[in-house]
């Protein structure tokens, strides 16, 4: 028997994710958010983990990979 691709023939659903990110990241990975939006989900980790590996390399910390300061408020 033959497996069945559920995908198979469907339409590319757009990714999930809010505005607020598609932006973000548009301008991050300087891509068109119409193009961001249908990239498909294992291309956009890969851009992303080159973004990181590049930002890694030159110094400069990205933005989404930084942690809140702690200030010590919290501890009891």
């Amino acid at each position: 028997m033959k497996e069945i691709n559920e995908n198979a023939g469907d339409p590319m659903k757009p990714l999930q994710i809010s505005a607020e990110t598609a932006i973000k990241l548009s301008e991050k990975l300087n891509v068109p958010i119409e193009n961001l939006m249908h990239m498909p989900q294992h291309i956009l980790m890969q851009k992303l983990a080159e973004l990181a590996q590049q930002e890694k390399e030159a110094g400069h910390p990205s933005s989404s990979m930084e942690q809140p300061k702690d200030s010590g408020e919290n501890r009891g």
